[in-house]
């Protein structure tokens, strides 16, 4: 689990630790942690050209520090300040191990560099950069050097991971003591490149976590898995009201998200146009049509009994549809809500919120609906947004984008985040397969935060998988720039190689 902490709790557990080290010791620890990794991806330090941007605070200190530790392995070090002074013990370090001070524009320094250190603001900066800081962030990503941010990509908010201004976009970052939800969320984390954690000591000393990212081994702990004594009724039966005359794909990949997913029987409520798909490749699947003698009031008490359900994928937003969905709500089991369910609840907000856990995958636009702001809006500011929607309509929500963001009010962290997934999910019919998947977990018995977690980690790492042809298990770590379009189809086919691999670990 990559566990992230706000800013607040960052401080307090610094100054715990502060009070109990030599003076200097938590920057010496930063600086040895960053110096290393950048000593790593230069590969020969020896006569590499480094320019550190150095702000004026402790972030400018440790690289600072970090400059001297290489310029004493030959490294050809220069600091540009973006103030009227630096670091005092940084700067010190650095011109006492044979490195130079240079301030802007620094002409030709930066543009000819082999790496690039961003020190100019910690986390505790807000909004965009100022000048000079701004323009040296445009060069710095003009040059061609990698770009390694101490702690945090300088422009960025650590806790929120909103953008807005000029800000550095950074190929690795090294940040300090924990994970900050900026880095695992959209749109900073895509300013952060691969980051890594160098410990330095506050573990002990750290709040519970405000947000969080599984890992493999996370969701290995948490996949449902057949025992000796399981049958398809144990195992979790899901009932699924998706799909319409219109769009008869959303039912077939809804059901084959939630068979895939592991659900052992899946109860259909659909138009007889999709269920006519459905029959074609998911059999396995038991049919229920309203209007082919079942009467509407009795649709949901007539598909037999399930443990959760999902509503919403392609089933229309008519007002047989808003009943069918209010009749859902009312009851007291889990229910997952997707595309046109959550378009209904958007004129109905007098459903929520329920008793019963409530699960709810919009992407930014229907997010939008529903809390009565615009798209770009929710975008900037993913985990604000996602809080508020789950506070305030008392569910936990599943946001997708670009860095799939899990608010809940009741879990411990209150929001997951999830990175597994990649812009070629961005095809029709790929919410779908996701909301079958997750509702199967909810069936299995999955509390709404772990089933959005595992589903949304599965779902992306099925995406990866069918994207680059490794399907089979073989070839999962190909690039993503080798991969080639896929539909939604091939995620419920590349579903099980997804399970295999996360199960083991």
């Amino acid at each position: 689990m990559r566990n992230a902490h706000q800013v607040t709790d960052v401080r307090a557990a610094e100054s715990a630790l502060l009070a109990r080290v030599p003076d200097g010791a938590l920057m010496q620890r930063a600086a040895a942690g960053l110096a290393s990794v950048c000593a790593r991806l230069l590969g020969q330090v020896y006569g590499s050209r480094v320019v550190i941007l150095a702000g004026t605070g402790d972030n400018g200190g440790d690289a600072l520090h970090a400059g001297a530790l290489l310029a004493r392995r030959g490294a050809v070090v220069t600091a540009v300040t973006t103030g009227s002074h630096a670091h005092q013990g940084g700067m010190a370090a650095l011109l006492g191990s044979g490195g130079r001070l240079a301030g802007p524009p620094a002409a030709g320094l930066i543009e000819g560099a082999d790496l690039i250190i961003d020190g100019m603001l910690g986390i505790g900066g807000r909004g965009g950069l100022r000048e000079p800081a701004a323009s040296l962030a445009a060069r710095a990503s003009a040059a061609g050097a990698l770009v390694v941010a101490a702690d945090l990509p300088s422009g960025i908010d650590a806790d929120t991971g909103e953008v807005t201004g000029a800000a550095v976009r950074a190929d690795v970052t090294v940040t300090f003591g924990t994970w900050k939800p900026g880095l695992l969320i959209d749109p900073g984390a895509a300013h952060a490149g691969a980051a890594e954690l160098i410990d330095i000591g506050l573990g002990p000393y750290l709040a519970p976590a405000a947000a969080a990212a599984l890992q493999t081994s996370d969701v290995a702990a948490l996949l449902p898995r057949p025992t000796a004594e399981s049958d398809k009724y144990r195992r979790g039966v899901l009932g699924i009201l998706a799909g319409s005359s219109r769009f008869t794909g959303a039912a077939y990949l809804a059901v084959g998200g939630a068979v895939r997913g592991g659900a052992g029987m899946i109860r259909l409520v659909t138009a007889e146009q999709a269920a006519a798909v459905v029959r074609q490749h998911w059999p396995e699947a038991v049919l229920t049509v309203p209007g082919d003698g079942v009467p509407a009031a009795q649709v949901v008490e007539q598909a037999g009994q399930v443990q959760a359900w999902v509503a919403g994928p392609g089933f229309g937003t008519q007002p047989s549809s808003a009943m069918l969905l209010a009749e859902l709500l009312s009851s007291s089991l889990p229910v997952l809500v997707d595309a046109d369910g959550i378009t209904l609840l958007a004129s109905r907000r007098g459903l929520l919120p329920r008793p019963a856990p409530t699960l709810i995958t919009p992407h930014a636009g229907e997010l939008a609906r529903l809390l009565g702001t615009d798209r770009a809006a929710v975008e900037a500011r993913r985990l604000e947004h996602a809080s508020r929607a789950a506070a305030e309509l008392g569910v936990t929500v599943l946001l997708k984008g670009s860095t799939t963001v899990i608010a809940t009010t009741s879990g411990s962290p209150p929001v997951l985040v999830n990175s597994t997934g990649t812009s070629w999910l961005a095809t029709a019919g790929s919410g779908d397969v996701l909301s079958g998947l997750a509702g199967a977990l909810l069936a299995q018995g999955l509390a709404p935060p772990e089933a959005a977690a595992v589903g949304a980690y599965l779902h992306g790492l099925a995406g990866r998988l069918a994207a680059t042809g490794a399907t089979g298990g073989r070839g999962a770590n190909r690039p993503l720039s080798q991969g080639a379009p896929i539909g939604a189809a091939d995620l419920v086919s590349a579903l099980p190689a997804a399970i295999r691999l996360a199960a083991a670990g």
